[in-house]
């Protein structure tokens, strides 16, 4: 039975990347915002439905899917999943970050990016593949190596903290080094190919360079993810799935964030706050140990908080910014595109929030907090949020005031 599952889920990551590569992106164009945002959501929506798979494979069968660490009950398993797949989605945001300065730097135009994209992430789903089942081994062995890993995770938060984006220099990257001393390299043109032949023979084209910097660069964001994931569930199958399926989703999410990390000034706070926060859960686990439940909902809402803090920013200063209305500019006129982003992102942060939070309801947890973390932040943008969010928040004040009414006494 475990020989299948795993084989099953190899399987259909296979499929999907064949799907998307051979018949969804044989040509190379750069995706629009509305299909990366459709394509965010079908794997968004994918990993739910996974949960649902996960508690039905722990609930029907022993969980002996991966080792001694393996969760006791189906709704410990998915938990366990969503709250890794949330910790990894919300580290993945930095990763975008320096892709997108990556690409920048070699200058790669917007039609061939998904080609790196998809090679690079095949590349990182064999590298992770091999830290994660490494990483448990290793703390299978050596029990104290979850103090390293909580340790590395605080200083990946303080590193993280003071960080410049003027530090980023790909040409210090060793393998691109190497890469350059062992083949030329050809600027004449990106025709997607990551070799090509000149005059003078076989020669690398910026695109090979930017693989090999996004594939390095994974390795360094991998130290610090997959501790962190070790830090809510240490089952081999919960982890791989779960990082599996949030680098699935990165091309999609990248394509739809990556013109407007700017807006969101707050979000790399966050993730300092989420990978310190991780590597006290893990140093104090065996005093202090924190429930996932209570995990999951720390994790949501301190990227909620990111979120939202940052386009209430955002919003102030692009209304400090516009110029006064005239004729030609009414007021309130924001360019169509942008404004259309926006609204994707919205609607692709707080729909994935409110699922997390539909998952959970029937959990003990915090499932209510985590919906309503994803009506605020679709409450930016869409009325009909805000509306539901009052609702939810009339429901809370009048059963916080029926608990509070006094018993009738006894005998009444």
């Amino acid at each position: 039975m475990d020989g299948f599952v795993w084989v099953g889920f190899l399987a259909f990551v296979a499929m999907m990347l064949a799907l998307d590569l051979g018949v969804f992106h044989r040509r190379d164009v750069a995706p629009t915002i509305r299909s990366a945002a459709a394509w965010s959501a079908v794997w968004i929506a994918m990993a739910a439905a996974f949960a649902g798979v996960v508690y039905w494979l722990y609930e029907q069968h022993p969980p002996r899917l991966a080792s001694a660490y393996a969760a006791a009950s189906g709704s410990q398993a998915a938990l366990e999943f969503l709250t890794a797949y949330v910790l990894e989605k919300s580290l993945s945001v930095d990763n975008i970050f320096v892709i997108a300065l990556i690409f920048s730097y070699f200058n790669i135009p917007a039609a061939r990016q998904h080609r790196v994209l998809f090679w690079g992430i095949l590349g990182a789903v064999a590298l992770r593949a091999a830290m994660i089942f490494g990483g448990v081994a290793l703390l299978e062995r050596f029990a104290w190596l979850e103090y390293v890993f909580g340790g590395l995770l605080i200083v990946s938060a303080v590193k993280l903290a003071v960080s410049r984006d003027d530090e980023f220099d790909p040409d210090h990257n060793p393998i691109v080094r190497l890469v350059k001393r062992l083949l030329p390299v050809s600027t004449d043109g990106v025709n997607g190919e990551f070799l090509t032949r000149t005059v003078d023979g076989l020669a690398a084209t910026p695109l090979l360079l930017a693989l090999v910097v996004v594939e390095t660069t994974d390795v360094v964001f991998a130290v610090d993810s997959i501790p962190a994931v070790f830090g809510v569930t240490r089952d081999p199958f919960l982890v791989f799935t779960s990082n599996i399926f949030a680098i699935l989703g990165l091309r999609s999410l990248y394509f739809v964030l990556a013109g407007m990390l700017d807006r969101f000034r707050y979000l790399q706070a966050s993730l300092v706050v989420i990978l310190g926060f991780v590597g006290v859960k893990m140093l104090a686990a065996h005093v202090f140990p924190i429930p996932n439940s209570a995990s999951l909902g720390v994790i949501g809402a301190v990227l909620a908080a990111g979120m939202l803090s940052s386009l209430y920013v955002d919003r102030r200063v692009q209304r400090d910014r516009l110029p006064p209305p005239t004729a030609e500019s009414p007021a309130g006129s924001t360019p169509i595109a942008a404004r259309f982003a926006k609204q994707v992102v919205i609607a692709l942060l707080g729909g994935a929030t409110l699922i997390v939070g539909a998952l959970l309801i029937p959990l003990p947890g915090p499932g209510s907090l985590i919906l309503a973390c994803g009506l605020a932040i679709l409450g930016v943008e869409f009325v009909w949020a805000r509306d539901w969010l009052q609702r939810l928040r009339r429901f809370g004040r009048s059963l916080a005031g029926k608990q509070n009414e006094p018993s009738p006494p006894e005998g009444m």
